[in-house]
């Protein structure tokens, strides 16, 4: 009896020790799963670096302007959460002080963020198979966060889509630590900002150079150089944008097929 009994706890030892490692044994997916996404955010974080810089700044900045203008802290720390397009947050300042008119609001949103579109219709390849992670991307998708998925050369055994959440993730943070904090102590913070909305300008033509030196071919950008310069001459600097846009576009993707062949892609 007391050998079956000690048989019997064995047996009860044996299956408990069994039932603990069920939900490795069932799961095993999700250790590698979490390997995966650090393994991303390894390799993406560096990337964000000298985006960091630059949001902290101008996302202070826009923090100390909207607390200058009368708002709350909280104006710019869930603007730059929900909104994320520093240039129209920016130019909401102005349009919120005075009469608020929505469908003016929508316009010059649209008209600030129309080169979307053109971030858009490049990013559909390096979207595809992500899964719901997709959506994301898709809202945090900004000017220097396309700079670096679309010129990132993402190693083999890292995550695609997990590479580009993370880079999209930590840039959006970025900027929202920057409008927070300058929200918050915008009134023990003083400095001089004129000539500040320079920076912006400088970010695009280095985002400009950094896609033309890893281009196969420059005819996409010569493209929109040349098409631009012809609606500035023809529409004036303050009318030129949307129509250049417009002609830019139609152009590109009536020529798709052979910038793709040719790597020009845009």
């Amino acid at each position: 009896m007391l050998v079956l009994q000690m048989i019997r706890i064995g047996g009860y030892i044996r299956e408990a020790k069994y039932c603990s490692l069920l939900p490795a044994l069932c799961c095993p997916g999700s250790q590698l799963s979490r390997d995966r996404r650090i393994q991303a955010l390894r390799c993406a974080f560096p990337h964000t670096l000298p985006i960091f810089a630059g949001f902290l700044f101008l996302g202070l900045t826009y923090g100390v302007y909207m607390h200058a203008a009368g708002f709350p802290f909280w104006y710019p720390m869930f603007m730059s959460l929900l909104i994320f397009s520093g240039s129209v947050e920016f130019v909401l300042v102005n349009l919120m002080v005075g009469v608020f008119d929505p469908a003016q609001v929508f316009l010059v949103s649209l008209m600030i963020n129309a080169r979307h579109l053109f971030y858009g219709i490049s990013m559909l390849d390096r979207y595809k198979g992500t899964g719901w992670k997709k959506l994301y991307l898709i809202f945090g998708l900004c000017d220097e966060t396309f700079s670096i998925n679309y010129t990132a050369r993402i190693p083999e055994n890292v995550d695609r889509g997990w590479f580009m959440f993370f880079i999209t993730f930590l840039n959006h943070m970025y900027w929202f630590l920057g409008a927070t904090l300058g929200g918050l102590f915008g009134g023990c913070i003083r400095f001089n900002t004129q000539g500040l909305g320079f920076v912006l300008t400088a970010m695009f033509v280095v985002i400009f150079l950094e896609q033309w030196l890893k281009e196969k071919s420059h005819v996409s950008s010569l493209l929109g150089l040349g098409i631009s310069l012809v609606m500035l001459n023809l529409a004036g600097p303050k009318h030129f944008i949307l129509p250049a846009l417009g002609a830019i576009l139609s152009l590109l993707l009536l020529l798709q097929e052979n910038l793709e062949k040719k790597g020009a892609r845009p």
